[in-house]
């Protein structure tokens, strides 16, 4: 018979992780399609605090802000048709009301800070080797000149200084990073993964060259660290699937089917066989919850809700850890 798709080595992890772990998501887009997944089905996780991140320069700064419990205040802001934002942060805590704004990333903060002291596993996702710092074009910068920044707000290209990070830049801010995290919360874990979105607006040659970068620089931090290792997403979309079918329209993201079949490979290697099966209990209770129905006063949907209450809370007897709180209200309304 013939193989159709590349094979892989997916070492078990160990040790793997259970529903028993708090887990914070951090990096570039990819990492929700795994964080959302996980939070899907009842794991206790946190993603991306300050909103979407690609480079390890802006992963890194926002960690040990996480650390630190940094406090932002409107110093740290620019205002820019309108909106205050910050070079730190996703645009979705930017606000036309700069203290709104300020409000919205300081929570974010000390949740980040709460969360990681007692977190197990930090999953990191790197997605590009680029990085933009402001350059004196940047009049309403409230960043310091040659500062990186997280988000460039589609402010001008003028702004911006783009530089492509060397091996031993990002190996080094890696390794500090983890360091710091460590002293922070010695029983943390990490797990790295290199994006498998294409930065094509690099060009093709200079986003493969981004991409060597960050693998290479991570396999040194996970080399030197007992507590960090590997997730080969990258390779599971560019090397075994490798093909058209597996991209949105724009021949750039992985699309559904592709991200599913990361997913799936990343709970059977990273997570462990009683958690699997759990998981996909929750996972039919999950789709039951998202069940619309047409005729909700029917005998049947009466039935249908009263089966899946039942299971609903024997699950939550079963395993208190768990908060199945939203999906028992809904079975309730009997």
């Amino acid at each position: 018979m013939m193989d159709f798709l590349l094979k892989i080595d997916l070492k078990k992890l160990e040790p793997p992780i259970s529903y028993h772990n708090k887990i914070m998501l951090i990096g570039s887009c990819f990492t929700e399609h795994i964080g959302n997944a996980l939070e899907e089905v009842k794991y206790s996780i946190l993603q991306n605090p300050n909103g979407i991140l690609f480079g390890p320069d802006s992963v890194c700064k926002s960690l040990l802000s996480y650390k630190e419990n940094k406090r932002y205040s409107t110093k740290d802001l620019f205002q820019l048709n309108e909106i205050w934002n910050s070079w730190q942060h996703h645009s979705r805590f930017s606000n036309i009301d700069a203290d709104k704004a300020i409000n919205k990333i300081n929570d974010s903060q000390k949740e980040a800070h709460d969360f990681l002291k007692e977190a197990d596993w930090l999953i990191i996702t790197l997605g590009s080797s680029f990085s933009y710092r402001l350059t004196h074009h940047a009049d309403l910068a409230s960043e310091s000149i040659s500062n990186s920044v997280a988000n460039c707000h589609r402010a001008p290209a003028n702004w911006f200084q783009k530089d492509l990070m060397t091996i031993d830049e990002i190996s080094s801010m890696l390794e500090n990073c983890l360091h710091k995290l460590k002293e922070f919360n010695p029983e943390l874990k990490f797990i790295f993964t290199a994006s498998p979105v294409r930065h094509i607006r690099d060009g093709v040659v200079e986003n493969n060259r981004s991409k060597a970068r960050l693998i290479e620089s991570i396999h040194y931090v996970v080399n030197k660290f007992e507590s960090a290792y590997y997730f080969p997403a990258y390779e599971l979309v560019i090397d075994v699937l490798r093909d058209y079918r597996f991209y949105d329209i724009d021949l750039v993201h992985p699309n559904y089917p592709a991200t599913e079949f990361v997913v799936e490979k990343f709970a059977e290697s990273c997570i462990d066989e009683s958690s699997q099966k759990l998981m996909e209990e929750i996972k039919k209770i999950v789709i039951a919850r998202k069940h619309k129905a047409f005729q909700p006063d029917t005998k049947a949907h009466q039935q249908f809700l009263n089966t899946h209450f039942e299971k609903v809370t024997e699950l939550q007897k079963k395993y208190p850890f768990i908060d199945l709180k939203e999906e028992i209200v809904y079975f309730s309304h009997i």
